[in-house]
């Protein structure tokens, strides 16, 4: 999250009054009184989602505004029998309630399925805008103290929901991403890549990690490290997010982030694989091709319609824009200074997948073998869901249809329901997906502390 800061000094009798603006509103503070009132301006979409999804999405003027749009969900969990909404032909169980803010998922060979259990390491840049940002945070379900583990699930019924449940692994800082080569387990913490010796089938590492490669750490704004195991086994392709919206903190903040890279496990060099993606964080191998796929989330701050996040295929070497321009050489008049080389050189993504959407976990369908055949030939995506956004975007499963390698169609939902009718207040927020042994598709949920479990509805 991230926001422009307006500062105004009033006078209301004999209290001071503050008025800070973050996202779109203004948080009034009378020094003295402890109130605090959120007055919403009325910036919102002209455009549907839909406008901004596909392979040519709709990009309409900027619309920066002083203060721009903030637009949180409360979060309230699942009550009872509460579940997610599953498209037609599909059903939704839970695989394992009551866990602790699971963000990311990871299936073992052996189809034990890895949980990060993690939050934001707390290490913003710590300024008024940083600590409004994380007072919105708060108030969408996040900010709080990390969990720092991994939790292992196993399913050795085959019930369909998880009757083991481990502390696999502990005391890390904020993990995200796991990968699996031979006995090795590498996990990607907030500020370093570390790895863990590994026997299938046991329920909890002791040993200490080995530090392989710090990561670009600092304060860490965009904090979330995912890693993919190359085919081959002899490297890690590594995403690291901005440090900042539009590089408002200098590009000094910058070095060797909002890019993928890739880690040789031999030499433990990084070098960088792909520039200019400004939050990635979803890897996968696109099954029929053999092309590495991420997803990416874009900019916020110029209106409800921009900028699309995305998917897309990984070119090596290519540079997707930011912060100079989005959607290929679509200037950002915000940056200064300007870097119109490396705005010739821009490269616009594949797929649009609608403004602030923040897709984040994606998994290829196609062996999702529980799921009837009209859901295994495509990509699934996690919508955490929008705060930039009038009204909001997001809250969500969805697949995209892939042909040859490509997408090739409009999204459909999966799951649905997470957000509240009235946009007031949220379930849960889907975040990272994997497909278990059976190829159900897993889903943790990191604001109703549920992994979730779709497949194939009884006939």
């Amino acid at each position: 999250m991230s926001a422009t800061i307006c500062r105004k000094k009033e006078k209301n009798m004999s209290r001071k009054v503050w008025i800070y603006g973050i996202g779109g509103a203004a948080v009034i503070v009378l020094i003295g009184g402890g109130l605090w009132k959120t007055v919403l301006q009325n910036e919102q979409a002209t455009l549907p989602v839909a406008e901004g999804t596909g392979p040519r999405p709709t990009l309409p003027a900027p619309d920066p505004r002083l203060i721009p749009t903030i637009n949180v969900a409360s979060p309230i969990g699942w009550q009872n029998s509460e579940h997610p909404v599953a498209a037609a032909g599909l059903t939704v169980t839970p695989y394992a309630t009551g866990l602790d803010h699971p963000r990311w998922l990871y299936k073992l060979p052996n189809g034990d399925i890895l949980v990060a259990e993690s939050e934001s390491p707390g290490t913003d840049a710590n300024s008024i805008k940083g600590m409004f940002s994380n007072f919105f945070m708060k108030k969408a379900g996040a900010g709080g103290k990390s969990p720092d583990r991994i939790m292992l699930l196993r399913d050795a019924k085959q019930s369909g929901q998880a009757d083991t449940r481990e502390v696999f692994l502990e005391h890390l800082h904020s993990p995200f991403g796991m990968a699996l080569i031979g006995n090795d387990l590498y996990v990607a913490n907030a500020d370093a890549i570390l790895r863990f010796p590994y026997q299938e089938g046991e329920t909890h590492i002791s040993a200490a990690g080995e530090k392989i490669v710090d990561l670009p750490s600092g304060y860490n704004h965009h904090w979330t490290k995912n890693i993919l195991a190359a085919p081959d086994g002899q490297s890690l392709f590594v995403t690291v997010g901005s440090n900042s919206n539009v590089g408002e903190n200098g590009m000094e903040a910058e070095t060797d982030r909002a890019r993928i890279l890739r880690l040789d496990l031999a030499t433990r060099k990084l070098t960088p694989y792909a520039t200019g993606l400004r939050n990635p964080n979803g890897l996968a191998w696109e099954p029929q091709t053999g092309a590495l796929w991420v997803a990416v989330n874009e900019r916020d701050e110029i209106g409800s319609d921009l900028v699309p996040d995305y998917i897309t295929s990984v070119k090596e070497g290519a540079f997707y824009g930011w912060p100079y321009s989005y959607y290929g050489q679509h200037v950002d008049a915000r940056v200064k200074p300007e870097n119109p080389v490396l705005v010739t050189q821009a490269i616009a993504p594949d797929y649009a997948i609608g403004p602030h959407t923040a897709s984040l976990g994606v998994a290829f369908s196609m062996d999702a073998q529980a799921l009837p055949a009209d859901w295994r030939s495509g990509l699934f995506i996690a919508q955490h869901g929008s705060w930039n956004r009038r009204p909001k975007s997001g809250y969500k499963v969805i697949y995209v249809p892939f042909t040859d390698g490509k997408p090739s169609g409009a999204p459909k939902d999966v799951l649905t329901g997470f957000l509240t009718a009235d946009e007031e207040h949220v379930h849960g927020r889907p975040v990272g997906l994997a497909l278990d042994r059976d190829g159900a598709l897993l889903v943790a949920d990191d604001v109703g502390n549920t992994v979730w479990r779709v497949t194939a509805a009884a006939q």
